[in-house]
């Protein structure tokens, strides 16, 4: 047994340790770049000596990363909820020499919340960017990273597992995990790995400017008042509690995250997958495995009571 794992360990030391070659040639692009995990992922790259080409939503994200990298990586505007915007960087890809990694990492995590406080309109501002703007990347870079048998990072969340708030956060994580595991299959006769990055509860900017709490408010005034009365009161300040907390109790230290994108990028044995988190491996990779009754009856504890409940 002993001998067991001790062989176990050295394989997937080794596999960890078994680096691509020739990295200080190989391009990187990256988009969300103006923050959070984005962000420091391209910094981690450029200074392990990586070409990178960062993408950025803002001129202001795009000149500060510049300016804190020592002007070592490339930038360019990108809005990934914009074909005509996504078909320009990847013409601006192809005119470097080539294209050896895409991680989709752009995303956001607002609007969300109860789903009947939600709007058709919110749902497709989330799915937009954090589905179909990765699809719609993917699809246009795709052509240069098969020539490359290169990779493909995908950004997905442990609610990419189990469903744990409303709105088309978890939706579209749900649908990374399934594009990501078509194309997987697709590309492997081409030489091209396809990684899923499936972090904890982090705290990056995805949260947006006004924050968890300020959203809730938010929704909870624009709701109409047969529709506020049915949750009532208590269950809006009970609710809004949990979302400070859960907002209070992120992880701050995303390195971990950035440290498992960087390893799919560069080991010649990626993994599948990357669960960064003691929250993803302990709490939601168990809760996507145990049977659905269960699974519902430990989260369903986690929710006040509506007023109108029976």
């Amino acid at each position: 047994m002993a001998a067991d794992t001790g062989l176990s360990f050295m394989y997937r030391w080794f596999k960890n340790c078994n680096l691509v070659c020739n990295l200080s040639d190989k391009y990187v692009f990256i988009t969300g770049c103006d923050s959070g995990f984005g962000n420091l992922l391209a910094r981690q790259l450029v200074d392990r000596g990586m070409r990178v080409l960062a993408a950025c939503y803002t001129e202001e994200g795009a000149w500060k990363l510049r300016q804190d990298t020592a002007y070592r990586l490339q930038t360019t505007l990108l809005d990934v909820t914009k074909t005509e915007s996504i078909r320009a960087a990847a013409q601006w890809v192809r005119d470097q020499v080539g294209l050896w990694a895409l991680v989709n990492n752009a995303g956001v995590g607002l609007p969300g919340g109860p789903n009947e406080w939600l709007t058709k309109e919110d749902f497709v501002k989330v799915i937009n960017v954090n589905l179909v703007g990765l699809i719609d990347v993917t699809l246009h870079m795709l052509p240069m990273v098969k020539k490359a048998r290169g990779r493909v990072i995908n950004m997905s969340s442990s609610g990419g597992r189990v469903a744990v708030i409303g709105g088309g956060y978890c939706v579209s994580k749900f649908g990374v995990e399934a594009f990501s595991d078509s194309i997987r299959r697709e590309l492997h006769y081409f030489g091209v790995k396809v990684c899923i990055i499936e972090p904890g509860n982090y705290r990056t900017s995805i949260l947006g400017k006004e924050g968890l709490e300020g959203h809730v408010r938010k929704l909870w005034k624009r709701l109409p008042q047969e529709t506020r009365e049915s949750y009532g009161e208590e269950y809006f300040r009970n609710y809004t509690a949990k979302v400070r907390n859960v907002a209070q109790s992120a992880e701050p230290r995303i390195r971990e995250v950035t440290n498992s994108m960087e390893h799919a990028i560069v080991s010649r044995s990626p993994r599948i997958r990357y669960n960064p988190g003691l929250d993803a491996k302990l709490l939601y990779l168990p809760l996507a495995k145990l049977p659905t009754p269960v699974t519902d009856f430990i989260l369903s504890r986690y929710l006040p009571k509506p007023a109108d409940s029976v």
